[in-house]
């Protein structure tokens, strides 16, 4: 049974890509003097489309030591491209059941935005369970993953958060130039969540 697209698999794709952009800024925006922290994020990237393993969300605490620190930022480094190759597989097996070719890059995002491809029942669902409330690409775990990751990155350093922030925002505005136009709805949601998270934190920590 096919059915049209789904405005949910337009979300679901926006978050999956503003996710992808966030952490990558970051990293990127890291100094040149690099600690175990950041050498062990520096490899994050898009994923290659052969892993739909998902592991388990890590969670930030504070006072860890470089180490677990590192840990951290490899565990979300790996959630990222397990989550990743989960969408990207699902959407490589949509377009080849209806005899599509996936574009490369950037491209496949705007194929996606594009709308030109239906999807069936069971995908259709799956989208709208994952940006639910609760769901994981919903806004409230995927802003708490990218804040997670930039908290990780700076080590609860004020000064460095508000690097981290920024390149956050940099982050959004790629993905945003990776769909072709603006991301509406729950990706921009997305977007004020994570930076209520890092006013949040100023606050407790008066910077």
């Amino acid at each position: 049974m096919q059915v049209n697209q789904n405005p949910a698999i337009s979300q679901y794709a926006q978050s999956v890509g503003a996710y992808t952009s966030a952490p990558v800024a970051a990293v990127n925006a890291q100094p040149a003097d690099t600690t175990k922290t950041e050498a062990a994020a520096a490899d994050v990237k898009k994923p290659d489309t052969d892993r739909v393993e998902i592991s388990a969300e890590a969670k930030v605490t504070t006072k860890m030591t470089d180490a677990e620190r590192a840990d951290l930022v490899k565990s979300l480094k790996d959630d990222l491209d397990n989550q990743m190759s989960r969408f990207t597989n699902m959407m490589m097996r949509t377009f080849e059941k209806q005899g599509i070719t996936a574009a490369k890059g950037d491209d496949f995002w705007k194929q996606i935005a594009s709308g030109n491809f239906t999807v069936d029942a069971k995908t259709k669902a799956e989208a709208e369970a994952a940006i639910s409330e609760d769901g994981y690409w919903g806004v409230k775990q995927t802003s708490e993953r990218i804040f997670d990751f930039a908290k990780a990155l700076a080590g609860d350093d004020p000064d460095k958060m508000k690097k981290m922030q920024d390149a956050v925002e940099k982050g959004f505005k790629q993905a945003e130039d990776a769909w072709g136009g603006s991301l509406p709805g729950i990706c921009g949601e997305t977007q004020s969540a994570v930076n209520k998270l890092f006013d949040d934190y100023y606050k407790q920590n008066e910077a």
